[in-house]
């Protein structure tokens, strides 16, 4: 019993050590655990920040279908820039730029 004696008393208090291991516990062992929680944190921003980005391409996407819809000159515009179509009487020349070949 001589080691008990140089034992400060705040921690012998078992309030305090059930505490404390309680805390461990819930910080490390339990399923739910604090690397978990920061994980889904982080998935959780990741996924939001990506729902903006997508939902900035549909309205784009309804602006072009818009005007898609209205004239024919759009829908022109859009096969010769989108999918590189000619006209018969046409010769295509599809320059890259130094950026893009990258």
């Amino acid at each position: 019993m001589k080691f008990l004696q140089h034992i400060p008393s705040w921690l012998k208090n078992k309030y305090l050590i059930s505490g404390v291991a309680f805390l461990i516990w819930m910080l490390f062992f339990e399923k739910n655990d604090l690397f978990l929680q920061v994980d889904r944190l982080n998935r959780s921003k990741e996924l939001t920040k990506n729902e903006q980005y997508q939902s900035i391409q549909i309205t784009e996407t309804h602006k072009e279908l818009g005007f898609l819809k209205t004239s024919a000159q759009t829908i022109e515009k859009y096969a010769r820039e989108n999918y590189m179509m000619k006209k018969d009487n046409e010769d295509l020349f599809i320059i890259n730029s130094p950026s893009e070949s990258k």
